[in-house]
C-alpha cells in the first residue's frame, strides 16, 4: 500500500495546494507575469510527465515542484540575459536629428580607403606630390628613385585609385 501512496501523483491537488506559491515565487523572480504564469504552467506538465518518477522518500511534493520551477526560472533568466531587450519608443528621451554627411569627410573616407588599396611606392608618391605638393625632383632626391620611374608610379597609382573610387573618382 505503501508503494501505491507514492506513485500516485495529483495534479489538481498539488495545483491547488502550491500554485499560488509558485506563482509568487515565479513572479519574484521574473518580474514579469506572463513568464511567471507560464513557468507555473510548465512546472506542473513536467511535474506531470515525470511523476512516475516521483518519491515522497526524497521530499515532499511541494520540494519536488519547487525545484522544477526554480530550474525554469533559471532557464528563463539565462533566456532573457541572452537577447538584448527591444528598443521601445517610450524609452526614447528625444528624437535624434537626421544626420547630414558632410561632403568634405566622405571624400577624404573614399581618399583614404582608396589609398589604402595602394602599395607603399605609389602612396608615397601621390601623398608627396598630389596632397603635400611638393616635386618629381624632391621627392627623387629623397628616395634616391628616378623621375621617370616617380611619374610611372605616380600613373599607375592614380589609374588605380580611379578605378577604387568608381566612375566617380578624381575627375
Amino acid at each position: 500500500m505503501r508503494a501505491e501512496a507514492e506513485m500516485t501523483f495529483n495534479a489538481e491537488e498539488a495545483y491547488a495546494a502550491h500554485g499560488r506559491v509558485l506563482f509568487s515565487f515565479a513572479l519574484n523572480a521574473l518580474g514579469d507575469r506572463v513568464e511567471a504564469e507560464d513557468c507555473v504552467q510548465e512546472t506542473f506538465i513536467r511535474a506531470w510527465r515525470s511523476r512516475d518518477r516521483y518519491s515522497s522518500s526524497r521530499g515532499s511534493v511541494r520540494t519536488w515542484l519547487f525545484a522544477i520551477a526554480r530550474n525554469l526560472v533559471i532557464d528563463a533568466l539565462r533566456s532573457r540575459a541572452r537577447r538584448p531587450e527591444p528598443s521601445d519608443a517610450g524609452k526614447i528621451e528625444w528624437a535624434s536629428e537626421p544626420v547630414t554627411e558632410d561632403l568634405l569627410i566622405v571624400e577624404r573616407l573614399a581618399l583614404y580607403e582608396s589609398l589604402a588599396t595602394l602599395t607603399f611606392e605609389h602612396r608615397q608618391v601621390i601623398a608627396a606630390v598630389q596632397l603635400l605638393g611638393g616635386s618629381y625632383q624632391d621627392l627623387s632626391e629623397q628616395t634616391g628613385v628616378p623621375v621617370a620611374t616617380l611619374r610611372t608610379r605616380m600613373y599607375y597609382g592614380l589609374r588605380s585609385m580611379r578605378t577604387a573610387l568608381g566612375s566617380s573618382g578624381a575627375r
